[in-house]
C-alpha cells in the first residue's frame, strides 16, 4: 500500500494534538484519528446538566497547561484560548472555620500561614525562582542528563519525601500542613508514599508562577486552540474513528498513540514481543474518581469568605484526615470522608452558566473500578463547609468509573492519569528507558499520560514522543 501520511496519531487529547503539531511543524503530513464525536480527550466541555450550563467533562483547572514549555511556543491565544486567573487560585477550608489559601504571591501565601510563614518561604521561594529551569527538567523522562543539576537537586531532595512526613517536619500548624497535603493528594498516592511531595511542590510552584487558571468558555477551548494551530499547519483530524487494530490505520511512516498502555495492548494484538507485553501488563492503574457536575441557582454558600474568591477548593479536613482517606483508597476501601476537589468556574467566567446561576465541578478519590454512588459523601463534604449547598442544586450529572470509561477508553476504572504515579512508575513509565515512548514495533510510539511526565494537561508526553519519532524515522534532531 502507498504511504498516505507521514504520521498518524490516534487520539486527540492534549498529548495527541501536541504530537501532531510537533510533527506538522517539521513539515510532516499528519492525520489525527479520534474515536469520539468531539475532539479533546480529557479537555472537553459540554452541557451535561441543563441548557446553558457549560461543564468540563474531565479536566477543569490547568496550572500545567499554563506552565507547559511546549504550549508556550504555540501562541494559542491566536486561536481563541484565554486564561482566567481567579483572585485566589486555591482555598482549603478547615473544620474550625479557617481557610488556608494558595495565592500567586508567595509572600501573601506565607503571611496568612502566620507562624509557618518563614518555613513556607524558605521552601518555595528558591524553587519558584528556578521554575523555568525546573519545568523543563521534571516534564520529561526521569532518566535524562540534567541541564540544571543544582536546581534539580534542590527540588529533588524534598520532592522524594513522603508528603505527610515533610509537611510535619517543616510546618508546625494545621493550615500549612493541610494546604501542602491537599496539593500532594493530586498524586492519588497515600501521603506516606515516597515522592508524594513532588506533586505538592510542582503544583504549588505552578500556582505561584503561572497560577491555577481556567480557560474562558471551558476546557474544550484548549483542544480547539490546538486544533486551530494544527489546521494552520495543514494537519487533518477525523472524528468517530474507533481504532480496534493497528491495521485499521492508513499507511504511514510512523504511528503515535495517545492511548493508555492497556488500550495499546488491546489494539496491538499479538504483534508485541512477549517480554514487552508482560511489562505493560504489569503496569499498575492508579485509583479512580467519582465525578459530579452541578447546575446551581446561586454560588456555593461557603462559610469562609475566602472560598468565595477561589477557583479551586480542596475538601478533606486536616492533613491527617486526608492521609486516612487516601490510605483507604489505596487499599481498595471506600473512605468515609473522601478527599474532594471542586472548581467554581462560573464565578470568574460568565460564559459557563445563565445569568445569576452557577456551575460546580467536583470529584472525589475512590478505589479503582468503584461502583459505589459517592454523591452523599461528596455533598456532605461540601455541605459541612457550605451549609445550604444542597438547596442550591438545580441539577446533577454523575460519572462513575464505568461512565468515565464509557466516555473515554483511556479512563479505564476511573483512572484519569494513565496509571499510578508511584516512584517506580515515574521512573519506568511504562518501561525503564531514556526514551520510553518507543515501542518494539518499528515506527510505533506511545504518547499518552502512560508515558513521562504522566498525567495533566501539558502536552509534553506528545511533544517528547514526536521528537523521538522525528529523530528515529525522519532523521531530524
Amino acid at each position: 500500500m502507498p504511504i498516505e501520511y507521514d504520521a498518524v496519531i490516534v487520539g486527540s487529547g492534549p498529548n495527541g494534538l501536541a504530537a501532531a503539531i510537533t510533527l506538522a511543524r517539521a513539515g510532516c503530513s499528519v492525520l489525527v484519528c479520534e474515536a469520539n464525536a468531539t475532539i479533546g480527550g480529557g479537555t472537553r466541555s459540554a452541557e451535561l446538566t441543563l441548557p446553558g450550563f457549560v461543564h468540563d467533562v474531565c479536566s477543569a483547572v490547568h496550572p500545567l497547561a499554563a506552565g507547559s514549555p511546549f504550549f508556550k511556543t504555540l501562541s494559542l491565544e491566536r486561536f481563541g484560548l484565554t486564561w482566567i486567573q481567579p483572585e485566589i487560585p486555591l482555598g482549603h477550608p478547615l473544620d474550625d472555620g479557617s481557610v488556608a489559601c494558595l495565592h500567586q504571591d508567595i509572600d501573601v501565601t506565607a503571611e496568612q500561614l502566620r507562624s509557618d510563614s518563614r518555613a513556607y518561604r524558605r521552601l518555595m521561594q528558591p524553587l519558584a525562582h528556578n521554575w523555568e529551569k525546573l519545568a523543563n527538567e521534571f516534564l520529561q523522562p526521569m532518566l535524562h542528563l540534567p541541564r540544571h543539576p543544582l536546581a534539580l537537586a534542590r527540588f529533588g531532595i524534598p520532592a522524594m519525601c513522603p508528603a505527610i512526613a515533610l509537611s510535619k517536619f517543616l510546618f508546625k500548624h494545621e493550615p500549612a500542613r493541610a494546604l501542602f497535603g491537599g496539593i500532594a493528594a493530586h498524586s492519588f498516592l497515600p501521603l506516606e508514599a515516597a515522592a508524594s511531595s513532588a506533586f505538592a511542590l510542582v503544583l504549588g510552584l505552578a500556582g505561584h508562577t503561572v497560577g491555577w487558571p481556567m480557560p474562558r468558555g471551558g476546557s474544550q477551548q484548549i483542544a480547539n486552540a490546538l486544533v486551530g494551530h494544527l489546521g494552520e499547519l495543514g494537519g487533518k483530524i477525523e472524528i468517530n474513528q474507533q481504532v480496534e487494530n493497528l491495521n485499521d490505520l492508513p499507511k504511514s511512516r510512523t504511528i503515535l498513540l495517545d492511548v493508555s498502555v492497556w488500550e495499546f495492548l488491546r489494539i496491538a494484538g499479538g504483534r508485541l514481543p512477549s517480554a514487552y507485553r508482560r511489562r505493560l501488563e504489569s503496569f499498575r492503574h492508579g485509583p479512580g474518581i467519582f465525578k459530579i457536575d452541578y447546575a446551581l441557582s446561586e454560588p456555593v454558600p461557603w462559610k469562609a469568605e475566602a472560598c468565595r474568591l477561589a477557583g479551586t477548593i480542596h475538601l478533606g479536613g486536616g492533613i491527617d484526615q486526608i492521609a486516612v482517606a487516601e490510605r483507604d483508597v489505596a487499599r481498595g476501601k471506600i473512605p468515609e470522608r473522601p478527599f474532594t476537589l471542586a472548581a467554581q468556574q462560573s464565578l470568574f467566567d460568565e460564559t459557563r452558566a445563565p445569568r445569576g446561576q452557577h456551575t460546580l465541578w467536583a470529584y472525589c478519590h475512590v478505589p479503582l473500578n468503584c461502583k459505589i454512588d459517592m454523591t452523599d459523601r461528596t455533598e456532605s463534604q461540601i455541605e459541612k463547609l457550605a451549609p445550604g449547598f444542597r438547596d442550591c442544586i438545580l441539577a446533577r450529572h454523575k460519572m462513575s468509573a464505568g461512565d468515565l470509561e464509557e466516555s473515554n477508553r483511556n479512563l479505564a476504572g476511573g483512572d484519569i492519569n494513565g496509571g499510578a504515579a508511584n516512584l517506580m512508575q515515574l521512573l519506568a513509565r511504562p518501561i525503564l528507558s531514556p526514551t520510553p515512548y518507543r515501542t518494539p514495533l518499528r515506527g510505533v510510539y506511545l504518547c499518552s499520560a502512560s508515558t513521562p511526565p504522566g498525567g495533566g494537561v501539558h502536552g509534553m508526553c506528545g511533544y517528547h514522543a514526536a521528537s523521538a519519532a522525528m529523530r528515529d524515522i525522519f532523521g531530524n534532531t
